[in-house]
C-alpha cells in the first residue's frame, strides 16, 4: 500500500480549517448563552464612565497634550519600584529610603488592576491590549476583545481592536516604539498586531492551516497598518524578521526563523523606498549613533538576534548594544519633528526576564535602567504640552521584608536577622515562587556595591522553573495636561489609554480639541454638576449612580445584538454544508 503524502497533507488541512471553524461556532453560541458579554463595546463604556467621574471634580477640561511618552515596565510591582529607588540611592552612597526616582516627583498617582478576561493573575499580551487598546482579552492573545480565542486563527477577524498607535496616526502624528525586548513581542505588538496567540510572532509558528488567513506579527507590522507607518522601531528580534537560510550578523551561528523565505527587514527598506520614505536600518549602536535626524523620517533598528543584553551585561561600544535611554533620544529627535505632535511608547521589557528568574539584581537594574529613559526624555520634552505617563503590565511575586530592619541596610542582602524558626539567614527581598527554591536557602552577599553579585538568585517559598507574575494593582504615575484629574484613584488598566486619548484629542475624542466634548458632564456657570440622575419615584428624587446608567445602556445595547453570535454561527454551519457538497 502506497502512502499518498499530498493527500494526507491535504486532509490535515481540511480538518485544521473545519476544527477552527467549529470551535468558533461553539465559542459565539456559548460565550453569549452562559457568558456577560465583555467585547470591545463593554470595555470602551467602562472607560467613558470612569472618565465621566473624574471630570466631575474639574471646571477646566481645556487643556490637552500635543504628544505623549507612555512608559511601561513590564513586571514592575511596588515591591520593584522600592526597592529600586532604595538601590539608586544606595548606589549614590546614601542610606538609600530618601530617594526619590523621576516618578516618584510626578503629581499624579493612581493604581490599576491587572486581571484579563479569563485569568486572575495578569499575562503580559493581555495586559498590553489593555494597556494600549483600551480592552480587556483573554490570556495569551493580543490585539483583539475577549471574542478572541487562543491559537484560533477564525476567532481573530471579528474581535480587532485598535491600539493608540492608530488613533495618533489618524490624527497625523508621528509615532514610535523603543523596546528592549523582541519588537514583535508580546507588549510591543498590542501597539500594531492582532494575533490569536502571542507566540506568532513568525510564519514558523503559526499552524500550517492557519498560515494562509491569519499573517504572523513581524508580517502584520510591516505590511499593515498601524504597523506599515510607524516612524520609529527600535528594539530587538531579528530571528523573526529573517529567512531560515539567513545567519544573523551579530551571531553567525544563529540563522532565521521564517519559513515563508522572505528577509522582512529588506522588505520593509524596499517598501519605503517605494512609497518615497526617508528611511534607514541600522543594527548597532554605533551605526544609530550615526543617524542625522534632520535626513531620517523613519528609522528601524533590531539590535539583537532575540531581546537585547541587560543592562548589566550590554556592551556600551559601537558594535554593542544602545541602551534604553540612547534610543528613548533617538526615537525622540526623530519624532519632534512633526508640527501635529507625537506619540511614543517605551518599554523597559527586560525587568520582567529578570524577576521570572528569582535574579533581584537586573530585575532592580532594568527598573533604573528604565528610569535613565524616562530622564532623558524629560529632558527632550515640554510637560506643559506633553502627557508621560509610566505604569506596569502587572507585578512579580518578589517581596522586600525584614524584622527591625535597619535605615541604609544593603537592599539586596540578607535581612539583619535570622529566621527564629530555623535560625538560617535570608535576603530581605523573597520571591513566592521560582528557581531560587533551595535547602538550605540561597543567600546573596551582604552588599550594596560595584561589586554586587549580579547573578545572584534570591529564594522562593515554592519550586517552579520560572517564578510567576503577581496579581495585585499595579501603580500609574502620570505628568502633564490634565494628569491629576485623569490619573487618580483605582482603575482597570484597560482605563489608561481611554484618558491617554482623552487629554491627547485622540480617537473618540478627537473632537474634544475643536470644543466638541460629550465625555464629560454637563457644564454650568459656577460648578460642574455632580454625575448622577434624579429619578421621580414615589414623589422623592432616586440618585443613580453614572456605572448604573452605563450598566442599563450596556444592558440596551447587549440586547439588541443578542441573536447576532447565533446568526453568525447558523450562517458559518450553513456555508460549511455547502462546501461539502
Amino acid at each position: 500500500m502506497t502512502l499518498d503524502v499530498k493527500k494526507v497533507l491535504s486532509i490535515m488541512t481540511r480538518w485544521s480549517f473545519y476544527h477552527n471553524i467549529f470551535s468558533l461556532v461553539t465559542d459565539l453560541i456559548f460565550t453569549e448563552t452562559m457568558e456577560p458579554k465583555f467585547d470591545q463595546e463593554y470595555w470602551y463604556e467602562q472607560a467613558r464612565t470612569a472618565l465621566r467621574k473624574r471630570l466631575q471634580y474639574t471646571q477646566d477640561h481645556r487643556p490637552h497634550a500635543k504628544n505623549v511618552v507612555y512608559f511601561v515596565g513590564d513586571g514592575m510591582g511596588l515591591a520593584t519600584a522600592t526597592a529600586a529607588r532604595i538601590l539608586r540611592g544606595q548606589r549614590q552612597g546614601k542610606k538609600g529610603e530618601e530617594h526619590e526616582l523621576a516618578w516618584d516627583t510626578f503629581p499624579a498617582v493612581a493604581v490599576a488592576k491587572t486581571f484579563n478576561a479569563d485569568a486572575q493573575i495578569g499575562e503580559s499580551s493581555a495586559c498590553a491590549t489593555a494597556l494600549m487598546c483600551g480592552v480587556k482579552t483573554n490570556f495569551e492573545t493580543v490585539g483583539l476583545d475577549a471574542r478572541g480565542r487562543f491559537e484560533n486563527c477564525f476567532s481573530s477577524f471579528q474581535s480587532r481592536v485598535s491600539s493608540l498607535i492608530d488613533w495618533a496616526q489618524q490624527s497625523g502624528k508621528a509615532t514610535g516604539i523603543v523596546t528592549n525586548t523582541r519588537i514583535t513581542h508580546a507588549t510591543p505588538a498590542a501597539l500594531y498586531g492582532h494575533s490569536p496567540s502571542r507566540y506568532w510572532e513568525d510564519d514558523s509558528k503559526v499552524p500550517p492551516g492557519a498560515r494562509k488567513s491569519c499573517k504572523d506579527l513581524a508580517r502584520q507590522l510591516i505590511e499593515n497598518d498601524p504597523g506599515r507607518n510607524i516612524n520609529v522601531l527600535l528594539g530587538g528580534g531579528r530571528r523573526h524578521w529573517m529567512p531560515k537560510v539567513a545567519k544573523d550578523p551579530e551571531a553567525p551561528n544563529e540563522e532565521g526563523r521564517r519559513l515563508d523565505g522572505r528577509n522582512l527587514i529588506d522588505d520593509w527598506v524596499r517598501d519605503k523606498k517605494k512609497r518615497g520614505l526617508r528611511a534607514e536600518y541600522v543594527w548597532n549602536k554605533g551605526q544609530l549613533e550615526k543617524i542625522n535626524p534632520n535626513e531620517v523620517d523613519y528609522l528601524l533598528g533590531l539590535f539583537a538576534y532575540s531581546h537585547m543584553d541587560f543592562e548589566a551585561d550590554r556592551d556600551p561600544g559601537p558594535t554593542g548594544d544602545p541602551s534604553l535611554a540612547d534610543m528613548t533620544r533617538s526615537a525622540l529627535n526623530i519624532l519632534q519633528k512633526n508640527s501635529k505632535g507625537f506619540f511614543l511608547f517605551v518599554e523597559g521589557g527586560r525587568i520582567d526576564h529578570a524577576h521570572h528568574y528569582n535574579n533581584a539584581y537586573r530585575a532592580l537594574d532594568e527598573t533604573l535602567a528604565m528610569e535613565t529613559a524616562l530622564l532623558a526624555a524629560m529632558e527632550m520634552v515640554n510637560p506643559t504640552e506633553t502627557l508621560l505617563v509610566l505604569t506596569s503590565d502587572h507585578s512579580h511575586v518578589m517581596t522586600m521584608g525584614g524584622q527591625a530592619t535597619p535605615r541604609g541596610h544593603p537592599i539586596l542582602g540578607p535581612d539583619s536577622k535570622v529566621s527564629d524558626v530555623d535560625g538560617q539567614p535570608y535576603s530581605t527581598l523573597l520571591y513566592g515562587n521560582g528557581p531560587g527554591y533551595s535547602t538550605p536557602r540561597a543567600i546573596p552577599l551582604n552588599i550594596t556595591t560595584v561589586s554586587e553579585d549580579k547573578n545572584a538568585v534570591h529564594g522562593s517559598a515554592v519550586p517552579r522553573q520560572w517564578g510567576t507574575h503577581g496579581g495585585e494593582d499595579v501603580p500609574v504615575y502620570a505628568l502633564g495636561p490634565l494628569a491629576t484629574t485623569l490619573f487618580a484613584g483605582t482603575f482597570d488598566q484597560s482605563y489608561i489609554p481611554h484618558a491617554i486619548a482623552y487629554s491627547a484629542c485622540l480617537g473618540e475624542y478627537t473632537q474634544r480639541c475643536n470644543g466638541i466634548d460629550n465625555y464629560s458632564v454637563p457644564q454650568v456657570t459656577s460648578c460642574i454638576a455632580p454625575e448622577v440622575s434624579s429619578v421621580s419615584a414615589a414623589g422623592a428624587p432616586v440618585v443613580i449612580a453614572s456605572s448604573v446608567m452605563a450598566d442599563d445602556s450596556a444592558r440596551s445595547k447587549s440586547n439588541t445584538s443578542r441573536n447576532q453570535p447565533l446568526a453568525i454561527a447558523t450562517f458559518v454551519l450553513i456555508t460549511l454544508a455547502y462546501m461539502k457538497t
